[in-house]
Parts: C-alpha cells; structure tokens; sequence
C-alpha cells in the first residue's frame, strides 16, 4: 500500500517509501539545524555577557584605583599625625590633668583658709582699733597728769 502510493509535487514524481524514508532524514537534518542555530544565539549571548563582566571589571579597577588612592591619603594622614605618640601623648597630658586636679584641690583648702584668716584678722583689726583709742587716751591722761600734776 505505501509502496503503490505516489504523491506529485511540481512535475516530479514521489514514492510513498520515498517520502517514508525521506521524512525521519528532513526531522533529524532540520532539529540539527535549529540545535546549531540555539547553540550559535547561546555563544552570542555569552560573548556579550563576557563584553559585560569586563565592562564591570574595568569600573571596578577604577573604583579600586580610588580607594587606593583614599587608603595612601590615610595612611599619610595617619603618618604625618603621629597617631602612633598619641596613645604616650595622651597618657601625659592624663597624668597633668591629674596633676591639676590635685593643686586645685590644694588652692582651694588654702582660699578657704585664707578667707577664714581674713575673718579672723578682720575681727582683730577692730578689737586693735580699740585697744588703740584706749592706749592714746591714757597716754593724754598721763601727759594731762605730767603737766598738771595737781589738778
């Protein structure tokens, strides 16, 4: 039956066995072409990725070309504070506040202690002041005495 069968296509004659043959041959050739073509369009897709990532890679040389630009400006104003002779720095200038914490603590016992004197000497001044009034009237009453003995 598929041998009797004949099938014409423009002015040429074809077989039924012809076309039985045929038609797995055409499917393998055209799966073939089409598995070609996506493996082509796959390459294609990866070249551009690749053109990508080396676009990527070059910005990040830049970036990486700029913190290490930033990482020496550090370092060199790390180097030119002496950030190492803080810490010693530090310890000294801790040490004389310490030290003038101590003497102010000092200073003002001796202010206290010199206002108290300044009290006391305040109501010795006054108590001097009297004491004087009373010396300089006996001695009028004595030199009143001296020069009038009688009276």
């Amino acid at each position: 039956m598929i041998e009797e069968s004949e099938v014409k296509v423009g002015g040429f004659t074809f077989k039924g066995w012809y076309i039985a043959a045929a038609l797995p041959i055409l499917s393998a050739l055209s799966g073939g072409i089409y598995y070609g073509y996506d493996t082509l369009n796959r390459f294609y897709d990866v070249e551009s990725g690749i053109d990508l990532v080396t676009t990527e890679a070059d910005m990040f040389n830049v970036r990486a070309t700029d913190f290490n630009s930033r990482i020496q400006a550090l370092e060199q104003a790390v180097a030119d504070n002496d950030v190492r002779g803080l810490n010693t720095r530090l310890s000294t200038i801790s040490t004389q506040m310490q030290t003038i914490l101590e003497q102010q603590k000092e200073l003002l016992d001796l202010r206290s202690q010199v206002e108290r004197s300044t009290g006391i000497t305040d109501t010795l001044g006054d108590k001097l002041d009297t004491y004087q009034t009373e010396i300089d009237d006996i001695w009028k009453a004595y030199d009143s005495l001296v020069a009038n003995p009688l009276n």
